[in-house]
């Protein structure tokens, strides 16, 4: 009995060892906890911040790229409206120019023109309308 009594005091003794080298290890895991908790803290928030600054930045971009699609719309048609409104009066006045022009020229020719005209053989002249001697209207 003296045996059994030595070796359940040893085995106690060696429980009480190691029960002590787990509290002390554990009061060191819970100081890294702590020192761990102290630093990551701050970085969270910082994180936080940062996040939220991101968001509002895209909400920003997101208003800029609205605003710039809808001056981008507005531009395309009033390109548009321009191009219709312009197109079809500027070959009118191009139309009416050309057609003065060659009136006046009909009307009222040169003193050059005539003088060519009177030196030209008969089958040679000009036909009047601006173009070539002797081509008629196949050039045109």
């Amino acid at each position: 009995m003296l045996v059994a009594s030595v070796a359940s005091c040893a085995a106690v003794a060696g429980l009480l060892v190691a029960i002590r080298s787990l509290r002390r290890e554990t009061r060191a895991l819970a100081g890294a906890a702590e020192e761990l908790t102290r630093r990551t803290v701050p970085l969270v928030a910082d994180a936080h911040r940062v996040v939220d600054q991101a968001a509002t930045e895209m909400e920003r971009v997101g208003a800029v790229l609205d605003t710039t699609e809808s001056v981008h719309a507005t531009v395309d048609s009033a390109s548009r409206l321009a191009y219709r409104a312009f197109a079809n009066p500027v070959v009118k006045v191009l139309a009416v120019r050309a057609g003065a022009a060659t009136g006046i020229r009909r009307l009222a020719p040169s003193s050059a023109s005539a003088s060519e005209a009177a030196s030209e053989p008969e089958g040679r002249r000009s036909n009047g309308r601006g173009g070539s001697p002797g081509r008629g209207n196949r050039g045109r």
